[in-house]
């Protein structure tokens, strides 16, 4: 039966949670250990805060300990400071080894998902046994279930950080007290998250969807609308949507259609790795065109005195020119293949109706006021319930808020800011050390293992940083934003979105790296040269 003829009835409030309840009982079997999982996801969270913010009064001394309290200005090397800060708050070591941690997690997430998978199997195959009524295969079967969704959950990218959040609270709590980790907690500010929560939703909508695939379509017509013209069309002029619909709207909104216009014809596996990684990469440089929506950008924008008219002489048109190149040449090398895509037949249109363009441009209007009140976030929380009341009156237009990538990487990010608070004592002096081209360099080595907004905005803290200094940095964080899924805050959308083309175990995050070296090279050639 067409969901359509019996729409749900639930109010704004309740509709995202609907969502979440409607996109679980879709899965497959092979898929519920996502399904259990989601609800863990959110459990550990609330759990965290509720475990931070039911500690005792407000603390005494500042945490994490401020960069000036080192007075280490004076010492001659990066290495002896460093030691210096370790020594005057050995918890400097201790956050940061559970970062690093986390990190590595990230790359053997695959790895994870790989065994809950093996173990869902074997679950499926014990429960033939169990159901003839064999005792022990119904013991080993739970067993099975169990581990099943416990690799699944340390499988999952997006919740990797906020898993790691329990032995850094844990830390804290017994190395500085528990009144430092509550107000810590409450001291960190969760409005990039939540923007990139609302942004992505909107995003995500089908009318939106509908009005960039018509644009990018009418380019792609170009090249007769084949997938290597899609392919060159969203790649091209998807991530440079990203200067005016932000960076994460442009990633759901070229992850979607990449999905839907080319991964969706089976091109092989070397080719969907060098997608993905322009894909990331370009998205990255794609947003610097303006001044307010990369969120590295937007983190020293406003202190640096830079407009859209620096912007655009700077970084955009050398990020044109990035793009243009790094994709000439991943076409050139993959070109047989990309044309050999000719050959899969389109499928036949359904008989969706068309969407009124009145819709589409409040769609666009509720996009512009959450990249308007980017800096407020109960602002964005009320247009983000004006849009959900909005999507329910016009539901006829629309297809269900499908909330769980968002939240997953809100929950992500969400993470990375508590974690990232406590690591400025060594990116401050690493990043204040360097010159102009090492700065740049060391800024996109850097990016690969923390968000390039984090590197930014604590460039943005060092003092007497010269205009060069101040490009170098900027140019480094979103050259390198691709080179790993926690390198630039909307890569975990493009993953969540794309991960399913990738094979049972996921996106590998060394194929991921090296896939994107290329144009992340590009990238450094051109902002170093020109």
């Amino acid at each position: 039966m067409n969901p359509k003829d019996n729409p749900p009835k639930e109010s704004p409030v309740t509709l995202p949670l609907c969502s979440l309840v409607q996109f679980s009982h879709k899965q497959p079997p092979m898929l519920r250990p996502a399904r259990i999982s989601m609800p863990l996801l959110l459990a550990c969270f609330a759990l965290t805060v509720f475990a931070a913010s039911a500690f005792g009064a407000d603390p005494v001394e500042a945490f994490p300990t401020p960069l000036e309290a080192y007075a280490d200005g004076s010492q001659p090397g990066l290495w002896q400071k460093l030691v210096g800060r370790v020594a005057k708050d050995p918890f400097n070591l201790v956050a940061t080894l559970i970062f690093f941690a986390a990190i590595i997690h990230t790359f053997l997430a695959a790895r994870f998902r790989m065994i809950s998978n093996r173990f869902e199997h074997e679950y499926e195959a014990l429960g033939r046994e169990a159901d003839r009524g064999n005792f022990d295969a119904a013991r080993a079967r739970d067993r099975k279930k169990f581990l099943s969704v416990v690799f699944h959950f340390f499988g999952e990218v997006e919740a990797i950080f906020g898993i790691w959040l329990i032995p850094l609270a844990a830390a804290i709590v017994l190395m500085r007290g528990a009144d430092v980790a509550r107000s810590y907690i409450n001291s960190v500010h969760f409005t990039e998250p939540i923007f990139v929560v609302v942004i992505m939703a909107i995003a995500g909508s089908r009318p939106i969807l509908h009005f960039a695939e018509v644009s990018l379509e009418k380019i792609a017509r170009l090249g007769r609308a084949t997938p290597a013209a899609w392919w060159l069309a969203i790649l091209t002029v998807g991530p440079l949507l990203g200067s005016f619909v932000t960076e994460p709207a442009a990633m759901t909104i070229c992850a979607l259609l990449l999905a839907a216009k080319f991964f969706r014809h089976q091109p092989g596996m070397q080719l969907r790795y060098a997608t993905l990684g322009l894909l990331f990469v370009n998205i990255s440089v794609g947003g610097t065109l303006t001044h307010f929506a990369a969120p590295p950008v937007v983190m020293v924008a406003r202190k640096w005195g830079w407009d859209i008219g620096f912007m655009l002489t700077h970084f955009g048109w050398k990020a044109v020119l990035g793009i243009a190149v790094s994709n000439a040449v991943v076409f050139a090398v993959f070109r047989n293949e990309l044309l050999g895509l000719m050959a899969t037949p389109e499928p036949a249109p359904g008989a969706r109706p068309s969407i009124p363009r009145w819709i589409i441009a409040i769609h666009i209007v509720f996009i512009a006021l959450v990249v308007y009140a980017s800096h407020f976030a109960a602002v964005i929380v009320l247009v983000f319930m004006l849009f959900l009341a909005f999507v329910m009156a016009t539901e006829h237009n629309q297809d269900a808020i499908n909330l769980k990538p968002p939240v997953l990487v809100g929950f992500f990010l969400a993470g990375l800011v508590i974690h990232g608070g406590c690591q400025q004592w060594w990116i401050e002096p690493v990043l204040s050390g360097l010159g102009s081209v090492p700065l740049l360099l060391g800024s996109t080595v850097l990016t690969a293992f923390n968000d390039n907004a984090a590197i930014t905005y604590l460039a943005s803290l060092v003092p007497g940083f010269s205009p060069e200094a101040k490009f170098a940095v900027v140019a480094g964080a979103v050259a390198g934003g691709g080179l790993t899924v926690i390198a630039n805050a909307p890569n975990p959308a493009g993953q969540s979105i794309l991960q399913g083309h990738f094979g049972t175990g996921g996106i590998s995050a060394m194929k991921l790296l090296l896939a994107a070296l290329f144009p992340t090279a590009v990238m450094v050639a051109v902002f170093v040269f020109l």
